[in-house]
């Protein structure tokens, strides 16, 4: 090399790649105990969220689960179509006397139902509640409507058979229907007197 020509410049060199990984575990130390207390923290907070259990207002909508009732009878069963007029109209009676029983069996519960939803909202817990409630009370005087229409097909056929020189009891057949309309009759003023106390 010509002793008159200046020597090269030495290249900087480069810093040891040690010293950025060493700053960079504090760093995720650091990160993971942020994220930890901010996960801890939520966990905390979630007693002030509200519950997820089952409100009685959501038993309106198909998941009902009605007033518990008193002691409910069982249904007498309808007398059979063939059966002779005097069976027949000794079964409908009692159909129908059952069915107002279970009506009266389900009068308390949906009583107390509808005073705790005297003044509610409509669509408000305790007026889904009642509403509940007079469902399983209309439910019960259905049963009682069956035998009466019953009754109602056999005292025109037996008015028929009376007009055509027949016999057919009519007689009969009206007093076992007048005792049967004043069983659903009795049964339509409770049922007016309670949907009266519940805004529609």
């Amino acid at each position: 090399m010509n002793a008159t020509q200046p020597a090269p410049a030495l290249l900087p060199t480069r810093a040891p790649l040690s010293a950025p990984v060493a700053l960079a575990a504090p760093a995720r130390k650091a990160l993971v105990l942020t994220l930890a207390v901010l996960t801890l923290s939520g966990c905390a907070g979630m007693d002030k969220y509200p519950s997820l259990a089952r409100r009685p207002a959501e038993r309106a909508y198909g998941q009902a689960q009605p007033v518990a009732p008193d002691a409910v009878p069982s249904a007498a069963p309808l007398p059979p179509p063939d059966a002779d007029l005097v069976t027949k109209l000794a079964g409908l009676q009692a159909a129908a006397q059952s069915a107002h029983q279970r009506f009266g069996a389900h009068l308390p519960a949906a009583t107390r139902a509808v005073s705790a939803a005297a003044g509610a909202a409509v669509g408000s817990e305790n007026w889904s509640v009642a509403q509940v409630a007079l469902a399983d009370l209309e439910s019960t005087r259905s049963d009682a409507m069956v035998a009466l229409a019953d009754l109602d097909s056999l005292l025109i056929t037996s008015a028929a058979a009376e007009a055509d020189g027949k016999g057919g009891d009519r007689p009969a057949v009206e007093t076992a229907r007048s005792a049967v309309t004043a069983l659903v009759s009795r049964e339509d003023e409770a049922l007016a007197a309670l949907r009266g106390r519940v805004k529609s």
